[in-house]
């Protein structure tokens, strides 16, 4: 096996490795009280284990199926189907989750541009869709046939009409190039230590988002891994400190890092020995680096964003 550069960061130890983390794990095969699994992993399969979890436990569900995409997931398999069957799969995860949430609760459902056709339409039926987030990987294969896809869609949806949106949470900060001024007054934007800069509102195309890469802490081997900064805005954004975050498809550990990191209960849900053991290995982690990348002093900065820079 190639050694890796002292500078390669990745997550990418095997079982035997990991049996440790492994063991920190826990397993659901009969009915159990939130106080049972909060800031715990569950290894199991979702469609075996969410009908033995509280009703009504989380304050926030955020969703990371599998695309309708041929993916090896480290030895496990999904393969690609026709919309039908996946509009099938779909509601299938859909309707053991919903009963987890608070009526109060915020769900957010990652997919690709294909499968947010199927996913955005059951939606639609089974709950308030608030939004949809289109957020720029700017990373990715090209095609000779067709255009390169680096988008992927996240759709905000809530169970009921009550719901909670921290707007100052999830702010961006943006650098002001061309700053005016007002009778020689600073108009719309701050002048810091880091330079001058403006607060915006968040919209619903993110492009500041940075996909993990080999020389980050958060990197996993996981094919389809999510970043720390994207799943941060959806944690501040719709919960508060103390509320409990559900991912029943939990994969390398995002998720319950994020809330550990922002003071959020955490219960995660994943079949996969191998990424249970890598969550709770990055979730050791996150005990003595609580850093989220693009992420700082409360803001979210743009992408590749250094103090250097911002001055």
């Amino acid at each position: 096996m190639k050694k890796k550069s002292p500078k390669n960061k990745t997550i990418d130890m095997g079982l035997a490795e990991g049996m440790e983390y492994l063991q920190r794990c826990i397993l659901v095969d009969a009915d159990v009280s939130l106080e049972e699994i909060c800031n715990s992993t569950i290894c199991g399969d979702l469609f075996e284990i969410a009908p033995h979890l509280p009703r009504e436990c989380a304050d926030l569900l955020i969703v990371d199926p599998p695309y309708n995409l041929y993916k090896d997931y480290h030895g496990n398999h999904f393969s690609k189907t026709n919309l039908e069957k996946y509009e099938v799969y779909t509601r299938s995860w859909l309707d053991l989750v919903l009963p987890l949430l608070k009526e109060t609760g915020s769900m957010y459902v990652c997919c690709d541009w294909e499968s947010s056709l199927v996913i955005g339409r059951v939606l639609m039926e089974k709950t308030h869709v608030r939004n949809r987030i289109t957020w720029q990987r700017e990373k990715g294969r090209g095609a000779k046939a067709n255009w390169k896809n680096a988008m992927e869609d996240i759709w905000y949806v809530t169970k009921g009409e009550e719901y909670t949106f921290n707007l100052d949470a999830v702010k961006q900060r943006k650098r002001v190039l061309a700053p005016y001024k007002e009778d020689g007054m600073a108009k719309d934007w701050t002048q810091t230590a880091d330079g001058k800069y403006r607060d915006t509102c968040p919209s619903n195309f993110w492009d500041d988002i940075t996909v993990p890469f080999w020389s980050m802490s958060e990197n996993t081997a996981h094919p389809t891994q999510k970043p720390e900064k994207l799943i941060a805005k959806l944690v501040l954004a719709s919960s508060q400190r103390g509320d409990v975050v559900l991912d029943p498809f939990l994969g390398s550990g995002t998720t319950s890092v994020v809330c550990k990191k922002l003071g959020r209960s955490y219960i995660g849900i994943e079949q996969n020995e191998l990424y249970c053991a890598w969550a709770e290995k990055r979730l050791e982690m996150a005990e003595k680096d609580p850093v989220i990348q693009g992420y700082e002093k409360g803001v979210f900065w743009e992408r590749n964003m250094c103090l250097e820079q911002r001055k």
